[in-house]
């Protein structure tokens, strides 16, 4: 008897040593991962990221298909942007930029009344929400990258200002193929800077989101055109990071 007890004993020590042990590495693996990530975010409020995944992707992609590589872009300052081309993100992407803290509650509400509605398919995300994507994560459609996306949402929101935000926005986003960012969207669509876009071209360049690589903002589609107009005329009651 006292054998058998000693047996239970022994395997029931091993198996708490096995728990402490699992426990003791999933904390130290969380816990990795928080320093990393916040680590991570905190760099990017001073170091402009340098290429994206989907920068990347979309190079392969084109590789794929036979075509050459093409990586189009060149960082510009905030204060070097048009405010043409930040009002026209903010009338276009996010009217409530200013006044949330990176979820827009209204809009991810309507998407979700019109989406079962059966209306087409549209979404609620905030630039917070689309710089966390660009800049941190793949572009998926799963609830898995929704939850990364989340998560560095409220991270870029606690450590980043506004004006870095949409700096960040402006500089990664894919404005064409192989073509990121407003200074490249600029010169390619219009050959000239996005320090100095009219209200038409700053439109125009917004207008083709989110679906660059099928329209252009040089010879715009009545829709697009149509769009572009209707930013225009929003883009007067934008306020932007000053």
């Amino acid at each position: 008897m006292a054998i058998k007890r000693g047996n239970k004993v022994k395997r029931k020590s091993s198996t708490q040593d096995l728990k402490k042990k699992v426990l003791k590495w999933t904390l130290r693996i969380v816990g990795g991962f928080f320093a990393l990530t916040i680590f991570w975010v905190i760099c990017l409020r001073f170091i402009d990221p340098p290429v994206t995944y989907l920068m990347i992707k979309r190079g392969f992609e084109r590789k794929s298909a036979g075509k050459e590589w093409k990586l189009e872009k060149d960082w510009l300052d905030y204060d070097e942007l048009s405010n043409n081309l930040k009002r026209a993100a903010i009338a276009s992407e996010d009217a409530r930029f200013m006044d949330h803290n990176g979820f827009d509650v209204k809009a991810i509400q309507t998407a979700l009344e019109k989406n079962q509605s059966g209306k087409k398919l549209r979404g609620g995300s905030t630039i917070s929400q689309q710089v966390a994507k660009n800049v941190f994560l793949w572009p998926d459609r799963s609830w898995v990258r929704k939850g990364f996306e989340t998560y560095f949402t409220f991270l870029i929101e606690l450590f980043w200002s506004k004006k870095r935000i949409l700096e960040i926005y402006l500089n990664v986003v894919e404005m064409g193929q192989g073509v990121y960012g407003a200074e490249a969207a600029a010169q390619y669509y219009f050959h000239k800077s996005a320090k100095s876009l009219t209200k038409k071209e700053a439109a125009l360049i917004i207008a083709i989101l989110p679906s660059p690589q099928k329209w252009d903002a040089r010879n715009p589609s009545t829709y697009v055109n149509s769009k572009a107009n209707r930013i225009v005329r929003y883009m007067g009651h934008s306020s932007i990071p000053e």
